[in-house]
């Protein structure tokens, strides 16, 4: 009895051990529920240096369970659901770097003013014959009583100019009319537009904006600039009730699962935090968003939201800082002149910035550092990199700067010089290189064809050991993210030629930087941004893998489905006429 006894102890032992013994594999199949096997197709991992290819994944639970060989997953999970990928290339979901989330509704639902390939708009007669049509088929209902239109680039319309109100006039005389700069940083309204909005020749240029007027007096024109443009925008393009705000969410996040975005982030929010809050609350959202409050809306940075956790899928992740405007729109705060002025500016001119003096900077980033808030700073032109540099460093100084990942966006016009602060401080570099498509022959024009080539120098800032994410900046163009890959690694212009060729990623570091690198820039790597056991199932099926393609057929990979912890958000349909 007492060996019997013995024996027993020996194998309760044993099966305490084996249990609570994580690294033992077991022997035993794992149960099928909810599981899901991937295979059949190019599986990569995004985990490591260089191209990692795995034969299965499996999901179970919303995160990833199993990667490996295709018999080994067989063998450890028992009757899962599988999915045969065909020859398909699975990916991580995609985190653009930056974008606006929140308007990715309104560039649905407004008029398409954006120049080929992603819209019809090349001239201002385009522009007006649009309009038109967009006010016939939906009315005013959804915008709050005007003809909107977002995406208008006079760098690439035919007359080169911003459409004025005399243009928008022929639109409509009664109706009141918008349209949004393809940069987000202007606006032109109509005649009726600048009575609503009561802009006269009386107003007064706000701090970092500027009322263009007619050439000879004060009268407006109709072109708003920065400031004087973006709080009268962004309330136009706000929906005002539950209803519409869900509209416009909505239409966004289809839009966000269509192009493989499982996490988005608002990069600019004011008070449309409160309508993405109130969404999150009542559980509509199904990819992840984060949100960075501009600096004027200090009070959601104490709320609740303000988390490194997400609260069905939303969260503030941090303030947003805007230091200067649009390079193409010349804006941009430069230390050198543009070489072509815009409208109503002298030679000489060198952009502006959006907070004027070293001073008031400096008070919010020490509220940011004593907060330990991570700042996301919109930086264009290099005299607005260097107010950020000095504010940092001042700050790091009284504070501290251990892994905060503060971040540079958009850096068009950054000087190489510059790229040493990005890495002393541990700035990560978001940059924006598919400028070199949309804007590359016009940077030629207003900055000069050699300070063109070293526009988002992306290579360079990796090379020094800065990470480095990419963006489409949407609604500035459209959110997609194959568009980035191909920007990112052949930096080819409108025109054909090839901005810095120095400053090509490989496609495997373009893939990085909306996948993992876009992860760990959100402090989110260790549950997003690779596909490795335990991480979130956030997927995307590819037509083609984006590794061995030819890179010049990048922007033509098409987005089969897009897989939110292992919860399919968005699947392409079959072209009928195949």
């Amino acid at each position: 009895m007492k060996k019997i006894l013995t024996h027993i102890l020996i194998a309760l032992a044993a099966l305490i051990y084996i249990a609570c013994n994580n690294n033992q594999p077991s022997t035993e199949p794992v149960s099928e529920s909810g599981a899901t096997l991937y295979y059949g197709g190019n599986i990569s991992t995004m985990e490591g240096n260089e191209p990692e290819y795995v034969e299965a994944l499996v999901e179970q639970d919303g995160k990833i369970a199993y990667i490996g060989s295709l018999k080994e997953a067989e063998d450890k999970f028992s009757n899962p659901s599988k999915i045969d990928l065909k020859g398909q290339t699975l990916v991580p979901g995609f985190i653009d770097g930056h974008s606006h989330f929140f308007a990715f509704g309104s560039q649905a639902i407004t008029a398409n003013l954006l120049a080929s390939p992603d819209g019809n708009c090349n001239s201002i007669d385009d522009i007006i014959s649009e309009l038109k049509s967009w006010h016939q088929k939906n009315g005013t209902d959804k915008t709050q009583g005007w003809i909107v239109g977002m995406g208008f680039d006079d760098a690439v319309l035919k007359e080169k100019r911003f459409p004025t109100k005399e243009d928008l006039d022929k639109v409509s005389t009664e109706v009141p009319v918008m349209i949004v700069h393809i940069s987000g940083h202007f606006s032109s309204v109509n005649t009726k537009g600048l009575e609503v909005l009561k802009i006269t020749a009386a107003s007064k240029n706000p701090v970092g904006g500027v009322i263009r007027r007619a050439k000879g007096g004060m009268e407006p024109n109709g072109v708003l600039e920065e400031l004087a443009s973006i709080p009268y925008m962004l309330k136009i393009i706000t929906p005002t009730t539950t209803e519409l705000n869900d509209l416009y969410l909505e239409a966004g996040q289809k839009m966000a699962a269509s192009y493989g975005y499982t996490t988005a982030n608002e990069g600019r929010a004011m008070g449309n935090h409160e309508s993405m809050a109130d969404y999150a609350k009542r559980g509509k959202f199904y990819i992840d968003v984060n949100s960075w409050i501009d600096y004027t809306y200090p009070q959601y940075m104490r709320s609740e939201w303000y988390s490194k956790n997400y609260n069905n899928h939303y969260r503030i992740a941090g303030l947003k800082i805007t230091l200067d405007g649009s390079p193409q729109g010349r804006t941009a705060w430069r230390t050198t002149p543009y070489l072509l002025p815009p409208d109503g500016q002298k030679k000489g001119y060198k952009g502006y910035p959006a907070i004027p003096t070293d001073e008031e900077l400096q008070k919010i980033m020490d509220t940011a550092f004593a907060n330990n808030w991570q700042v996301k700073a919109h930086c264009n032109g290099d005299a607005a990199a260097d107010q950020f540099f000095r504010a940092i460093g001042n700050s790091a100084s009284r504070y501290g700067n251990s892994d905060r990942r503060n971040i540079l966006i958009h850096g068009q016009l950054i000087r190489m010089d510059q790229l040493d602060s990005l890495k002393k401080y541990g700035i990560t570099a978001s940059l924006f290189p598919m400028h070199t498509f949309y804007w590359g022959d016009w940077y030629k024009e207003i900055i000069g064809p050699d300070n063109a080539q070293q526009i988002s120098p992306i290579k360079s800032a990796l090379k020094k050991g800065i990470l480095v994410t990419s963006h489409t900046d949407a609604p500035v163009a459209f959110p997609n993210l194959m568009m980035i890959l191909w920007t990112t690694v052949n930096r080819v212009s409108r025109s054909g030629t090839v901005m810095g060729p120095e400053e090509r990623l490989t496609p495997y570091e373009a893939l990085q930087s909306i996948t993992i690198w876009g992860a760990t820039q959100f402090f989110e790597e260790n549950t997003k941004g690779s596909l490795k056991p335990g991480k979130l199932a956030d997927m995307v099926i590819l037509d083609k893998n984006p590794l061995t393609v030819d890179p010049m057929t990048l922007k033509d990979i098409l987005i089969q489905e897009t897989i939110k912890e292992g919860k399919s958000i968005y699947k392409r349909q079959p072209n009928p006429g195949l």
